[in-house]
């Protein structure tokens, strides 16, 4: 017998046994890869490199932050014998999808974990889009989330004259810090107060919504009291996520009712 025919009838033998098994199982399907497919599952990388890729699109992320998400079963780093924590590139888009989901659409994470479950059976193929990064002249950009505004510099982000950020600040709808500034949705308060004033709804009637929601603020102050005042940075990394959480279903619920009762105004 050849070489090539050895090698031929050798590859026949292992093949032959492997069809049968997949004919006594009627044809079994096969097995899907977890989302993200066709990403490295090596995890090699740990924590502090884990920060270090995610924090220029999520500046606020932290480590109990992941600890937290770990723990929710959104993401399961692999533990060295030592238990340290390592990570693969494939367990960093699902942290991006995750904390994209939780940023940009206040997605709670229960409805996050269906979707990912959905991705890694299959019933969803579809991956989200990624983020993209903004530069100019070629340096990338950070994030504007925490950028602090002073009177003038919110005005000019609105596209109004500063008088109308004054007169906001005036009438309570507005509130700066000690020092001053203000947080980036101040500009989307101006903005929006500024669309009502065409249809004759001026600050001093924008003092109703100020109140709102300081009272759906309080609601949801109550909500995490109890994972605030507790001492592990897990606990606080979980009320953070709830207070976005239930804010939303605020939100949400204010809209709906808004919208119910401006239906009965129309024919």
């Amino acid at each position: 017998m050849t070489g090539g025919s050895a090698q031929a009838t050798a590859r026949q033998a292992v093949e032959e046994p492997l069809e049968d098994e997949s004919a006594h199982q009627g044809g079994a399907a096969e097995h899907v890869e977890p989302w993200p497919r066709g990403i490295s599952r090596r995890a090699t990388m740990r924590i502090s490199d884990v920060l270090a890729a995610l924090q220029i699109e999520f500046p606020a992320v932290t480590n109990s932050k992941l600890r937290f998400l770990e723990e929710q079963g959104l993401v399961q780093p692999v533990r060295t014998p030592a238990g340290y924590r390592q990570y693969s590139p494939a367990d960093i888009e699902r942290l991006r999808y995750v904390l994209r989901q939780q940023r940009d659409r206040y997605v709670p994470l229960k409805v996050i974990g269906e979707q990912l479950a959905s991705l890694d059976s299959g019933a969803e193929d579809e991956p989200p889009s990624r983020a993209q990064l903004a530069t100019r002249d070629g340096v990338r950009q950070t994030a504007v989330t925490g950028a602090r505004l002073t009177s003038e510099s919110l005005a000019r982000e609105a596209g109004v004259d500063v008088e109308v950020v004054t007169e906001l600040v005036g009438t309570g709808v507005l509130r700066p810090t000690a020092s001053g500034h203000f947080d980036a949705w101040a500009r989307d308060v101006v903005v929006l107060a500024v669309a009502l004033r065409e249809h004759g709804i001026d600050s001093r009637h924008l003092r109703a919504f100020r109140a709102a929601a300081d009272r759906q603020a309080d609601l949801v102050e109550q909500v995490v009291a109890p994972w605030r005042g507790r001492q592990a940075a897990s606990s606080r990394a979980r009320a953070g996520t709830l207070a976005a959480e239930v804010g939303e279903l605020c939100t949400q619920l204010h809209t709906a009712l808004v919208r119910a009762a401006v239906s009965e105004l129309t024919p």
